[in-house]
């Protein structure tokens, strides 16, 4: 740093801060970077951090291509089912590697109390509106970008995935033939949020897994016909109890979660009127380096809790049309 600085007046001042930021050697760094940088340079004057913060906080491009917030900007809002099979969840996974009859999608749909989860690989995944209209079955949809919308769902997915992906050696168009021993393994491994497999709190008993075949477990070697059947109906009698203590246990589970995540929220809060940047839409992104916000937009409603109605703002276009010679 000089010893002896030039004081600039604000304009002269502004002026240095522009070139600094997006002049031929700008980088349109942040607002610490940029009032360091001037002050380096030997020139100070008394708003020089304020001003640096102003024109950072009004660079266009500073803005698009900003990095995206992950700090939650509203509290968790959690789903809670009262009993098996009164709520699902549905996701289409895919496309896959094509499979046997043009197969390469994958519907997930699991019912939200005991976490099972059904599935068939389909060709095709414009059908069954009608059938769903005649059975009287509300549909919910969630925005196809924001998946976090039907986050039980994307978590199985992921899961039934990465299986997939782990069963198979390469990426193939077999894929069809490991989902029974994927959904087998998921039905019958304990979820965190119930403490329960889900094969228990649909049928009421433990599931036999291959290993117990091959390596007779205690169970298997004991094995009376008679004796299972008066267990089968006592486990029946008993799987109201079983399903009460899951629902407990998914009470105390979404209690830890929601006071764990309402931690980190900040809240951002918009008026009806504001402009606004929105995060681009990742299925139009081509490349490393298209920007991260598209916009701006401006808020014309308030539709509930972070949820707001936007407008499309067309901003005239600086560059002017050639005429034809």
């Amino acid at each position: 740093m000089h010893p002896l600085l030039r004081c600039l007046s604000t304009e002269e001042g502004v002026h240095v801060l522009h070139e600094i930021h997006r002049g031929c050697c700008g980088a349109h760094a942040g607002t610490w970077t940029l009032a360091n940088k001037a002050l380096r340079a030997g020139y100070f004057w008394p708003t020089m951090k304020q001003d640096a913060k102003y024109l950072v906080s009004k660079c266009k491009r500073c803005q698009k291509n900003s990095s995206l917030i992950h700090q939650p900007a509203e509290l968790l809002t959690t789903m809670l089912s009262p009993c098996p099979f009164t709520q699902w969840g549905m996701d289409i996974v895919g496309p896959f590697p094509i499979a046997s009859g043009q197969r390469k999608f994958l519907p997930v749909v699991i019912d939200y109390f005991t976490k099972w989860v059904e599935t068939e690989p389909l060709a095709r995944i414009t059908e069954g509106e009608e059938w769903c209209q005649g059975l009287r079955i509300k549909q919910r949809f969630t925005i196809m970008a924001h998946p976090q919308s039907n986050g039980q769902v994307e978590v199985t997915n992921r899961i039934l995935v990465q299986g997939i992906k782990r069963r198979l050696e390469r990426v193939g168009g077999n894929w069809t033939k490991e989902l029974t021993s994927v959904l087998l393994a998921y039905r019958t491994t304990p979820r965190g949020s119930t403490g329960e497999i889900p094969f228990s709190l649909v049928y009421g008993t433990e599931a036999i897994i291959p290993a117990e075949l091959g390596t007779p477990s205690h169970r298997i070697m004991n094995f009376s016909e008679e004796c299972n059947r008066d267990l089968l109906k006592e486990n029946l009698d008993l799987i109201e109890e079983l399903r009460e203590k899951a629902f407990i246990r998914m009470q105390r589970y979404k209690i830890t979660m929601i006071n764990s995540y309402n931690k980190r929220v900040k809240a951002r809060n918009f008026q009806v009127g504001d402009l606004v940047l929105r995060r681009a839409d990742t299925l139009k992104l081509v490349g490393k380096l298209d920007p991260t916000w598209e916009g701006p937009y401006k808020i014309t409603g308030i539709i509930g809790r972070g949820t707001y109605e936007l407008e499309d703002l067309v901003w005239p276009s600086p560059a002017k049309a050639l005429e034809r010679p």
